[in-house]
């Protein structure tokens, strides 16, 4: 999965509120970054002016925009940041606070199957409902990641809506709208990944892929291995194959560098 640094300001541009994904990618907690500008914490040496310069004009505009910029981590790594900005409207169309959505560039060249990197979607961030949103978003992802639910075969949409106070019809058109897909596709998409680090551990040689795939929450066979190979663009044996093939040839780099250096 993907993820999506997301940043709520109030309107002179100080951090009320970043996710967990910000702090990933940033390095940074929220406690480090609240009632700053995120352009004092983020840019550097080679933060382009121009660019800067840009953003700036854009947040006075009144209007969403999409920009890229140079930012750095905390340990000063730099790193392209590819940012949609949202201003956000009280009742009363006062400025109250700016939305900001971002992704390390580096890492994700084409964010187009991204919806919150879609200025297209700023009729629903663009409000404060959306922050209700964004907020429950990031708690579902905080219960897949941390918690693991996903490990449940028998999760449905409904058993979740009711872990989260919500109703199913919320919960779906949120996942849809921040996931880009829906329940059940997001819901294995965490299964997969869990099925790849038993396959790094090699733990598919005695489990057989398939009762990998128990232990991660899949309950069909012929369904795991269309998601996985969906998933993947190939089946588990050949991701296997073809990861069991980087490690011999990473032994053999290694291995002939060690023997330069003793000549």
């Amino acid at each position: 999965m993907y993820q999506v640094a997301v940043i709520l300001t109030d309107a002179e541009r100080r951090i009320l509120w970043v996710n967990h994904d910000f702090e990933s990618i940033t390095g940074y907690k929220y406690q480090e970054v609240v009632g700053k500008s995120p352009g004092a914490i983020l840019q550097g040496p080679k933060t382009e002016p121009e660019a800067v310069q840009r953003i700036r004009k854009g947040l006075s505009s009144g209007e969403s925009f999409k920009d890229a910029i140079t930012n750095y981590r905390k340990n000063g790594d730099p790193y392209i940041c590819k940012l949609v900005v949202h201003p956000i409207y009280n009742s009363v169309k006062e400025l109250v606070n700016y939305l900001a959505f971002e992704i390390d560039g580096d890492k994700i060249t084409d964010d187009s199957d991204i919806p919150m990197m879609n200025l297209e979607v700023k009729y629903r961030t663009s409000s404060l409902r959306g922050l209700d949103e964004i907020r429950l978003f990031e708690d579902i992802q905080l219960i897949m990641k941390e918690e693991k639910a996903y490990l449940d075969p028998n999760l449905t949409l409904r058993k979740l809506a009711i872990r989260m106070d919500t109703n199913t019809k919320y919960l779906s058109q949120v996942i849809n709208h921040f996931g880009g897909i829906n329940f059940l596709t997001y819901i294995n998409a965490f299964r997969v990944e869990e099925v790849k680090k038993y396959i790094h551990r090699g733990e598919h040689r005695e489990h057989t892929y398939y009762g990998v795939a128990q232990r991660c929450g899949f309950k069909n066979k012929s369904t795991f291995y269309k998601v996985f190979r969906d998933h993947e663009g190939m089946t588990p044996s050949k991701y296997a194959n073809h990861l069991l093939d980087e490690q011999v040839e990473q032994s053999v780099q290694l291995r002939d560098k060690g023997k330069g250096q003793a000549v």
